[in-house]
């Protein structure tokens, strides 16, 4: 490699991103920068010339959680509490092992039609490649009782490693469901839709709910990689109510120093309550507690309104900064180093704040100096990164409708940069197809690749591995190569 891109492998690496030729979390890396700098196969110039879905992996249900690559085997989750692992190198349809891990909910009983029939596994799963252990959180039912369950993995035949754990949970609180002082974790209204973080030998798991049915509020709670021991507990309105995380199923955040970053949805605000803001936590002793904030200063408006600023997943962007984008389609731009709580104006507290987008629904993608961004009802947009923020490089001519998508960035250390992105189905719409686009990173005018998949499920972000790019949707995972020559 180049010296830049040792020095982008080694940037990287520092938040705690894939090995080589695998990505065993959401988004590829801690930081979630959604970038896999390890892709040597597809180039802008292979894709462009001949480049096509080439199989069909059948699966369960529907696949809402993204497809993780690790050991040679591509894993992917379903909502049907289902566990696939397919060869990687092979393709066969016929996977290596199949595990379920009981009975899904219904839409019905969560009230909820955008996750349907079943609602069993959501947020994208995590390995330790340490271990071979995969983590997943299951939904699950039985005799009109509702579970939340937290399970370790086999990476080698998809066995429990561990005894799985059921979530519970209480923190003391006044809020709206509370009972003798103490709030208490609701495994049925709670809907995990953030992807599962592992950070320094802890699984952390968060909620928020379906479709805003209350009570709810926004919990993260951490357990041991190995034990499965509940390490910590935190409620973001213990005293209020909602607050959720939802990130649009992108993952919680978390960077070199001990620090993790979620975002949280409309709901309460003040003293212990943290609606519509970005949180800073760390984990100490038996403690999950915030050591910085930043919430804009209209977080009145946008919780009334229903314009959460959490609609969107946090994204760690060197030197320091943190981007998030609200469903109002504001994009933030905050120093970690000093988040700036809350006032009666953005101004001298962010960074940056700029409209982006008609909304922000999951998450950007930071790759080469550059942060891309594909809001809803907008085009794909790529802006430079400097000690001020970000600068508008270029836009592409193609337009997402809602929600837009979460790219990925696919590399070969600082060379051959492509962006990919998923067009899924939007909140309320009928049954389509998802749609895979592909983007030269070095000019998003340029379009390298489009092509139709499987029925599109929501917030579907693609996985790029070895030569090959993974799409979940309902009841399939859609692989896409490099055609081979017709003549």
């Amino acid at each position: 490699m180049t010296r830049g891109q040792l020095q982008t492998v080694a940037a990287l690496a520092m938040f705690g991103a894939s090995p080589l030729g695998a990505q065993t979390t959401a988004q590829y890396d801690n930081a979630r920068t959604g970038a896999t700098v390890h892709e040597t196969i597809l180039t802008p110039a292979k894709v462009k010339a001949g480049f096509g879905r080439i199989t069909t992996l059948p699966v369960d249900g529907d696949v809402y959680a993204q497809p993780l690559v690790f050991q040679g085997k591509v894993i992917v989750a379903t909502e049907n509490n289902s566990v696939y692992a397919f060869d990687a190198t092979t393709l066969s349809t016929t996977p290596a092992w199949r595990v379920n891990l009981g009975t899904p909910l219904s839409f019905r009983d969560v009230r909820c039609p955008f996750i349907r029939p079943n609602v069993g596994i959501t947020p994208t799963p995590v390995i330790d490649p340490a271990t071979g252990s995969i983590y997943v959180l299951t939904r699950t039912t039985g005799s009109g009782t509702y579970e939340q369950t937290l399970h370790r993995l086999d990476i080698r035949n998809g066995r429990d490693l561990t005894p799985p754990i059921s979530v519970h949970a209480s923190v003391p609180g006044s809020g709206i469901d509370a009972a003798n002082g103490v709030v208490s974790f609701d495994p049925l209204r709670e809907n995990p839709r953030a992807a599962l973080l592992l950070y320094r030998g802890v699984v952390y798991l968060s909620w928020a709910s379906s479709c805003d049915v209350v009570p709810y509020h926004g919990w993260v709670m951490g357990y041991d990689a190995k034990t499965l021991k509940q390490r910590a507990v935190f409620n973001a309105s213990p005293d209020g109510a909602e607050a959720g995380i939802w990130q649009a199923d992108a993952g919680l955040a978390a960077d070199s120093t001990g620090h993790i970053y979620a975002a949280t949805g409309n709901g309460s605000f003040g003293a212990r309550n943290y609606g519509s803001s970005i949180l800073q936590l760390m984990l100490a002793g038996p403690t999950l507690g915030i050591t910085d904030f930043f919430t804009p200063w209209n977080q009145a408006e946008l919780t009334r309104d229903d314009e959460d600023l959490g609609s969107s997943g946090p994204v760690l962007v060197p030197p320091h900064f943190i981007v998030v984008t609200g469903k109002d389609g504001m994009t933030y731009v905050v120093n970690t180093l000093a988040m700036g709580k809350f006032g009666a104006t953005d101004q001298g507290r962010v960074v940056q704040s700029l409209r982006t987008s008609n909304g922000g629904f999951g998450a950007a993608a930071y790759w080469h100096h550059t942060v891309y961004i594909w809001g809803s009802d907008d085009v794909l947009k790529a802006y430079t990164v400097s000690g001020k923020g970000l600068t508008l490089r270029e836009v592409s001519s193609v337009k997402a409708t809602d929600p837009g998508s979460t790219p990925t960035i696919s590399a070969n250390g600082d060379h051959d940069g492509i962006v990919w992105a998923i067009e899924t189905r939007t909140w309320n719409g009928s049954d389509k197809p998802a749609v895979l686009h592909a983007f030269d990173a070095s000019d998003v005018r340029v379009e390298l690749f489009t092509g139709e998949a499987g029925v599109a499920t929501r917030f579907a972000i693609p996985t790029v591995a070895a030569g090959h790019v993974f799409v979940g949707t309902k009841g399939e995972v859609d692989v896409y190569g490099i055609l081979a020559p017709t003549h």
